[in-house]
């Protein structure tokens, strides 16, 4: 069988993810498997139709698909995302209808649940037959047991192709409106107080949907707050893997272009920022997933901390439960406050208005106030990944996340809880006692709430 893979990895041939495409090239070596370097090659592909359409030749005349990547901040490389948007917009979806398909991933499995979300949404709508995704740690490689698993994944997969196997779908078609939002002007301005207040946007039209809720939400404010379009962000490339940024927050493109002097002069002064973007397929544009991506020069430590953002769309955001997932994730492990998230779904302008109008409001007054909401599973689980791995194998490459961890007491191990080890201890001790087990089960409901109920008395 031929078999192309689409390599997301910007490090090409150099991938971690693409070692274990050729594993399985080794192991099932009577199937070809044709492999593209989209990210890598993402500028030559998007200005030359012969690199392009090379590919779409090969997928069409394949018999099945893995679409192979690393993570990028909850997604996929934001090169990958625009290749993604190629095939739409050259209308050649048709090569990849009916293709058998499965994805292969690499990460430390932060939220790479969300990035094959979005590739098996991708291939549902392309009309694809998705077979399934693996993801993997990016040293599974070395362990027997994941290898055992690998090779199970992918015979699973060219038996799915053998046996013509039946597919589900697990993502239904976007319905998209015809609606078109007509704002009316605002009749109270917010005084903003001091609170600096930033807009980062992609709309270049004022004429849409988003154009005009960016303005309209605008006009919410006194003084006039900053709007920014990220299109006039002078951004050279996209994330290039290289983790040069982990030693010390420096980006290998400081000094050839602006964005590490925009994101820390603009996006980390601002007490209030508001993503406005349109749904371009599952996600939001790939410019959007650009700003995403090179933000890692931060690494992973919480950019967003105490700051209060809001959420702009254009586009059928409930339909996409995925998407909305990320953004709750992406501002939650960024320490960041999501006040909400306001579409034009509802088809209303007027309601539209309205709850422009209220986002202000909260958002200034939960500046004032310093509130930021508790945090879910989201933002717990995520940073717990992180401190763990920065802690761990990651210290020595990524050694400013190290020493800001450190410095915030963010490395809260349970095991330097010494006095509820001991507790813990003493307990586990006495509970081998027939008799304290008993009395224990006896008073657990009451003892668990007592401590609670002191605090609510003298509330």
């Amino acid at each position: 069988m031929k078999i192309v893979v689409l390599n997301g990895s910007p490090k090409g041939n150099l991938s971690v993810t693409l070692q274990c495409v050729h594993f399985i090239q080794k192991k099932f070596p009577q199937h070809q498997m044709k492999i593209f370097n989209i990210a890598q090659e993402l500028r030559k592909i998007e200005r030359e139709d012969k690199a392009f359409q090379e590919i779409i030749t090969e997928v069409k005349t394949s018999d099945g698909v893995i679409w192979a990547f690393p993570l990028y901040y909850l997604l996929v490389h934001s090169n990958y995302k625009r290749f993604i948007e190629l095939i739409s917009e050259r209308g050649v979806q048709e090569a990849f209808k009916g293709k058998y398909t499965a994805s292969l991933s690499t990460s430390i499995h932060f939220f790479d649940h969300t990035a094959h979300n979005y590739i098996n949404a991708i291939c549902d709508d392309l009309n694809m037959k998705y077979v399934g995704a693996f993801s993997a740690d990016m040293y599974d490689l070395l362990k027997e047991k994941e290898r055992e698993r690998l090779i199970l994944f992918a015979l699973h997969f060219f038996d799915a192709i053998q046996n013509n196997m039946p597919t589900s779908r697990n993502f239904l078609p976007l319905v998209q409106s015809k609606f078109d939002y007509m704002p009316a002007h605002s009749v109270k301005r917010i005084e903003t107080e001091g609170k600096r207040v930033l807009v980062l946007t992609d709309s270049s039209n004022k004429q849409t949907n988003l154009g005009k809720m960016v303005e309209r939400f605008k006009q919410s404010f006194s003084p006039e707050v900053e709007v920014l379009n990220l299109n006039d962000v002078d951004i050279k490339g996209g994330c290039l893997g290289c983790i040069k940024c982990g030693y010390d927050n420096t980006c290998a493109y400081e000094g050839k272009d602006g964005f590490m002097e925009f994101f820390n002069t603009k996006v980390k002064s601002a007490d209030v920022l508001v993503f406005a973007g349109a749904i371009q397929d599952r996600y939001l544009s790939s410019r959007w997933k650009l700003y995403f991506d090179r933000s890692f020069f931060n690494g992973h430590a919480p950019q967003y901390m105490g700051k209060q953002v809001g959420v702009i769309i254009s586009g059928p955001l409930s339909q996409i439960p995925n998407l909305r997932q990320i953004l709750e994730a992406y501002t939650e492990g960024e320490h960041g406050n999501l006040v909400d998230l306001v579409t034009d779904e509802c088809a209303s302008s007027s309601e539209i208005d309205s709850l422009l109008q209220s986002l202000a409001e909260r958002l200034i007054k939960f500046a004032k106030e310093g509130y930021v909401k508790s945090p879910t599973f989201l933002g717990i689980g995520g940073m717990k990944i992180f401190r763990d791995d920065i802690w761990g194998r990651l210290r020595p490459t990524f050694q400013a996340d190290h020493r800001f961890y450190r410095k915030h007491k963010m490395y809260n191990f349970p095991q330097n809880d010494y006095r509820t080890r001991v507790m813990v201890g003493i307990f586990t001790l006495l509970l081998k006692l027939p008799g304290f087990r008993k009395e224990y089960a006896k008073r657990t409901i009451t003892e668990m709430v007592k401590p609670l109920q002191n605090i609510v008395k003298k509330a």
